[in-house]
C-alpha cells in the first residue's frame, strides 16, 4: 500500500499500482466508512484503473484530526487534496454519503478545473435533489448503533468491542450530522454523465429516488439495480466491479465522441 503523493497525502490511499495513463477512480466511502472499505474494489480494478480511496478525518490514522463538519466543507477539502495530485482523466465513485460527495466534488472539478471529469458513479443514495428529513445523528449512542446494525454494513465484531465502539462513534455521528444537514443547492447540471447503482431492497433509497440522479446531468445517464439492501455491494462485489468497468468505458467513449 502507498498513500497518494504530495502534502495532502493523508486524504487518499492508493492500495494498488496502476498502468501508466490509467483513468483515476476516486472512491468515497459511506458515513463512518474509511479507505480500506474499498480495498477489494481497488484490487479488482487494478491495474486498469488508478483507484484512490478517500480517508476522511477523524478515523483510523486520522483519529485525532477534527471531525467532519459539513459535506460542503468536506468536498472543498477533498477537492483541494485532489488538485494536489497530477492531473488525470477522473471518475468519481461514492457509496451512500460518498455519492453526495462525488456529486459535489464533480461540481467543483467542472467549475474550477483540476482534471478532466469523465463521469460520476453514485451508489446507494437517493439523488441530492430528493430530500428526506432524517435525524439519526440526534439519537443517543444506542440509537445510532441500532441504525448501523440495521444497515448491515459494519463488521459485527465492532459492536462487541466496547473500546473500539467508543472510538468510532464520534466520527460516525459527525458523518451522519453532515449528511443529514446537507441541502442540495440547485444549479447547472453536471456536463459529465452519471451512472447510478442501487440495491433493490434498500429501505433508504427508493428506485424513483435513485433514478432521479438523471436530473443532475446534461450528459448520458445509466441506472443499474442489484439484489440486496443498502450495502448490496458487499455481496455483489463481482457484479459491481463489472458495472464500474462498464461505466468507465462508457464515460471514456462519451468523452471521446464529444471531442470529435
Amino acid at each position: 500500500m502507498s498513500a497518494a503523493s504530495g502534502k495532502h497525502d493523508t486524504w487518499f490511499r492508493r492500495f494498488q499500482s496502476a498502468s501508466s495513463g490509467a483513468v483515476k477512480l476516486v472512491a468515497l466511502p459511506h458515513a463512518g466508512g474509511s479507505a480500506p472499505y474499498f480495498l477489494p474494489l481497488a484490487r479488482a480494478l487494478a491495474p486498469e484503473l488508478d483507484v484512490l480511496c478517500a480517508q476522511y478525518p477523524g478515523r483510523q490514522d486520522r483519529y485525532r484530526e477534527p471531525l467532519v463538519e459539513s459535506l460542503d466543507s468536506l468536498a472543498d477539502q477533498l477537492y483541494e487534496a485532489l488538485t494536489a495530485e497530477p492531473p488525470q482523466q477522473l471518475v468519481l465513485f461514492g457509496h451512500s454519503m460518498g455519492a453526495i460527495l462525488a456529486f459535489e466534488l464533480g461540481r467543483r472539478v467542472e467549475r474550477d478545473g483540476g482534471g478532466e471529469l469523465l463521469g460520476v458513479i453514485a451508489s446507494g443514495r437517493r439523488a441530492p435533489c430528493r430530500h428526506r428529513e432524517e435525524t439519526v445523528h440526534l439519537r443517543d449512542d444506542d440509537g445510532l448503533v441500532a441504525e448501523i446494525r440495521e444497515l448491515s454494513g459494519t463488521d459485527p465484531g465492532v459492536f462487541d468491542d466496547e473500546e473500539l465502539l467508543r472510538m468510532v462513534l464520534p466520527a460516525l455521528r459527525a458523518d451522519y450530522r453532515a449528511v443529514e444537514t446537507y441541502r442540495y443547492q440547485p444549479g447547472e447540471p453536471l456536463r459529465a454523465p452519471i451512472s447510478t447503482l442501487t440495491g433493490e431492497s434498500d429501505t433508504r433509497v427508493t428506485l424513483e429516488e435513485a433514478r432521479a440522479w438523471g436530473e443532475l446531468t446534461s450528459g448520458p445517464f445509466q441506472f443499474r439495480s442489484f439484489p440486496g439492501g443498502h450495502f448490496y455491494l458487499n455481496s455483489q462485489q463481482a457484479a459491481v466491479t463489472e458495472a464500474i468497468r462498464e461505466s468507465v468505458a462508457a464515460f471514456r467513449l462519451a468523452a471521446a465522441s464529444a471531442k470529435h
